[in-house]
């Protein structure tokens, strides 16, 4: 019978200790997301407002390239 319940705790030690490093990187991974979401905002802020290119005020997109 103490063999049963000494195998028993070992299992649940390993399995707390399972449940923590998962729990870790759920933690990291939002981390993650959160910073890729502000990144994310930035980069679609910097896209919705037009670039002006030079003095004509025509914006950078609207401009053609160089070599035509």
């Amino acid at each position: 019978m103490d063999d049963r319940v000494e195998a028993a705790e070992v299992h649940i030690a390993h399995l707390t200790r399972t449940v923590d490093e998962l729990s870790d990187q759920v933690m990291e991974q939002g981390v993650q997301i959160d910073r890729l979401n502000a990144r994310l905002t930035s980069l679609l802020d910097r896209l919705s407002k037009p670039d002006v290119g030079d003095e004509s005020g025509v914006p950078l997109l609207d401009q053609r390239p160089p070599h035509w």
